[in-house]
């Protein structure tokens, strides 16, 4: 019997060339560089995972088109998929759902996360904070709060000679030229950004440019790369690079003398350490991977990503970011199509990808140290629009959670009849940043300091979900 539990591609959001001319630019490797001076700073408690490994479903995926489902509204409002028993007596799924129904008593699902934040920049999701402005989050600034890897980071989790935070398959907003907010150190500085992948997927058949970026058949294939390691490139030739980038760092210390200079010298370097080390290439070659395994995590970029971050944390990564962003129609933003492209692409990706993980860190000894965490920038509307799409919709959402410190089987919250609100026990995107924080040993009460040392308080608020813990 179901018991809910409580407390006691491009997306819609185009922007203009000028736009992105104005974004500027961020490292592409940034926190694993700084983990040797913080790891004494202090925790409130033991840390009950190792690792954690976020799934960002980028564009706001239909929480009633999957984890939701209103069998029992109007048809415009319960869409056009059918719903399946899992093994949770009482919580049914999508239909095209079929593995993931069948580890629902494994796992935890929250169906009532809800925040005012309307936009596309995985901010809130990435940092918990949701006092953003849409327009605004385009950009990443070093103002910007910093993501919950970042944080980590900052406070010392991960492990010697491997970056503590890997961002998959690329920066968010790399299909347009632009880098969202979100992923980064912000505030905390340069130094806490995650080492990003790098990747150029391809399409595996020609565009309908008549559907615009909401094409149902089209998957983009690929693997996420370690940056500027190309199969061509050897070791010897980055070692010569290094050698000319110190000679070229030794005459700008001279002429500048300034302390930035000096930063970036020995952030350069430590970057050119990283890409050498064959600890880190090993974790990034794919190739290590069984055929039969490739195949079940798919061979699309997003189930490469999956492999990778399965392979990362195995390493030793601390915490691993799949944002589920690609060219074309790599996004959850189903304004039109909505039910074909999640029925063809988008729910494929996740009942063959993330039951492969499940199963994967059960078989590897990783399940009870990983928390895996998949959500998204929001939900959409529970009334089906003229183009059989659903809009934006910040007010009810889901985000389910895995691993060995999830109460297995546990519902917490409901939705309304509609999908609409929550009738019970919202959580916001700051009250699953505090679980997450709680689960990785950092006091959800604790602060970091901006540029200035003035403190600021990591979780904006929210409080550990505690009641989908075991």
């Amino acid at each position: 019997m179901l018991t809910v539990l409580g407390p006691a591609g491009h997306a819609c959001d185009g922007v203009s060339r000028r736009a992105v001319l104005q974004a500027g630019g961020l490292s592409l490797f940034g926190g694993w560089l700084a983990t040797s001076g913080q790891a004494s700073l202090p925790t409130k408690h033991a840390a009950r995972v190792k690792s954690v490994i976020l799934i960002d479903l980028f564009g706001g995926p239909s929480h009633i088109d999957m984890l939701d489902p209103k069998p029992d509204a109007p048809a415009e409002i319960r869409g056009e998929f059918a719903s399946i028993a899992t093994s949770v007596p009482g919580l049914p799924i999508c239909e095209h759902l079929p593995r993931l129904a069948e580890w629902m008593n494994r796992v935890a699902l929250i169906r009532t996360l809800s925040h005012p934040y309307n936009s596309h920049n995985p901010y809130a999701v990435m940092t918990g904070f949701t006092g953003g402005k849409d327009r605004e989050d385009y950009f990443s600034r070093p103002t910007d709060y910093p993501s919950m890897g970042s944080v980590a980071t900052y406070f010392g989790c991960g492990q010697p000679g491997v970056p503590p935070y890997v961002v998959l398959p690329d920066f968010p907003g790399y299909t347009q030229s632009l880098r969202r907010a979100g992923p980064y150190g912000g505030l905390l500085g340069r130094k806490y950004d995650p080492l990003f992948a790098t990747a150029d997927p391809k399409l595996d058949k020609p565009l309908d440019s008549g559907k615009d970026f909401y094409n149902d058949d089209v998957w983009a294939i690929g693997d996420p790369r370690l940056p500027s390691l190309e199969a061509t490139t050897s070791a010897d030739a980055l070692d010569r690079r290094r050698t000319l980038l110190q000679q070229f760092d030794e005459q700008a210390r001279l002429v500048e003398g300034s302390r930035a200079t000096r930063d970036l010298a020995e952030w350069q370097k430590a970057a050119f350490d990283l890409l050498l080390s064959p600890k880190v290439r090993g974790a990034f070659d794919l190739t290590q991977e069984s055929y039969a395994t490739r195949d079940r995590y798919g061979r699309d970029l997003f189930g490469s990503s999956t492999l990778m971050a399965r392979r990362l944390v195995e390493f030793g990564v601390s915490y691993v970011t799949i944002h589920t962003e690609s060219k074309a129609n790599g996004h959850w933003d189903t304004h039109n199509n909505n039910f074909k492209m999640l029925k063809n692409l988008r729910l494929p990706f996740v009942d063959r990808s993330l039951v492969a993980l499940f199963e994967d860190l059960k078989a590897h000894g990783l399940w009870d140290s990983t928390l895996v965490v998949m959500c998204g920038d929001m939900g959409r509307t529970p009334k089906i629009n003229k183009a059989a799409g659903r809009d934006h919709w910040p007010q009810c959402g889901f985000a389910l959670l895995a691993g060995g410190a999830m109460k297995p089987g546990c519902v917490y919250g409901t939705s309304d009849k509609q999908g609409a609100y929550p009738i019970d026990f919202p959580v916001t995107p700051g009250d699953l940043c505090a679980t997450i924080y709680e689960l990785l040993g950092i006091s959800h009460e604790a602060t970091v300091p901006d540029h200035t040392g003035r403190p600021h308080g990591i979780s904006h608020g929210g409080q550990p979900v505690r009641d989908v813990l075991a």
